[in-house]
């Protein structure tokens, strides 16, 4: 009976507690009601502003780093592609070429664009081609020249675009930060002329002119770090081409007769 006339007395005072905090609780809800209002306001200054209030300059150069944004994408997926193809194509070779008994039958075996076919048919070219006046040279230097030059086509063609990235990622910084300067400096200039230097009348244009930084900054890190990746890759699809090059030149030497 004691514990009924406690559990009674304990929701009593829950009861007159909630009431009492109802008052509170009601008015911290309205005070809170214009903050969550002003937080899910549009901002006034944002990037569509930029470009509505900008002149010829600021939307010439966010048209550049626009431009530099999708050049440096195209060329990390291009890249990534032709690399995992030319990795397929080592391991089609790794399977297929050294199974054949001869490199002539070796080279046909691979698919007609694969970059060790094109290897192992350099590779044969020079040493058919070890007459005349190139028989001068010796046969081993004469059959390292023609693989060598080889593999740096292939090489070359694997390093075409990386400038782009490295040229994007070290000027697209400092293209943001020219339309800054120049966003800052019409900025204080129409504030200048209104006479007014108000918090609203300069916190909104210069934060615009601020944003050019960031997306320089949000085009070159891709960039930069597309760049780095890619040419780790890229060494790692070389050393197979290397390793195919010296292997090819030991068979040719042992197969073909100067």
């Amino acid at each position: 009976m004691f514990k009924t006339i406690h559990k009674s007395l304990a929701g009593l005072g829950l009861l007159a507690a909630l009431c009492m905090a109802s008052p509170v609780l009601a008015q911290a809800l309205e005070a809170s009601a214009p903050v969550a209002a002003a937080l899910t306001e549009d901002n006034p200054y944002g990037l569509s502003a930029l470009w509505a209030q900008g002149d010829l300059v600021a939307k010439g150069t966010l048209l550049v780093l626009l431009i530099m944004s999708m050049g440096s994408w195209y060329v990390i997926f291009t890249k990534l592609a032709e690399q995992s193809r030319l990795q397929k194509q080592a391991r089609a070779a790794l399977d297929n070429f050294w199974k054949a008994g001869t490199v002539r039958q070796a080279a046909d075996s691979l698919a007609p664009d694969s970059a060790f076919r094109f290897i192992a048919e350099k590779g044969l070219e020079g040493a058919s081609k070890h007459t005349g006046m190139l028989g001068a040279i010796d046969f081993n230097t004469w059959v390292t020249l023609s693989i060598q030059r080889a593999i740096g086509n292939v090489q070359s063609r694997l390093q075409d675009g990386l400038a782009l990235l490295a040229t994007v990622g070290s000027t697209a910084p400092f293209v943001g930060l020219f339309g800054t300067v120049w966003g800052i400096y019409h900025a204080l200039v129409k504030i200048g002329m209104s006479g007014q230097a108000s918090i609203d009348k300069v916190a909104g244009p210069v934060g615009e002119a601020l944003i050019m930084t960031a997306i320089g900054l949000a085009v070159a890190v891709p960039a930069v770090l597309g760049y780095n990746w890619l040419v780790r890759r890229n060494k790692a699809v070389m050393e197979q081409v290397h390793a195919f090059g010296a292997d090819l030149h030991a068979v040719l030497l042992a197969s073909v007769k100067p």
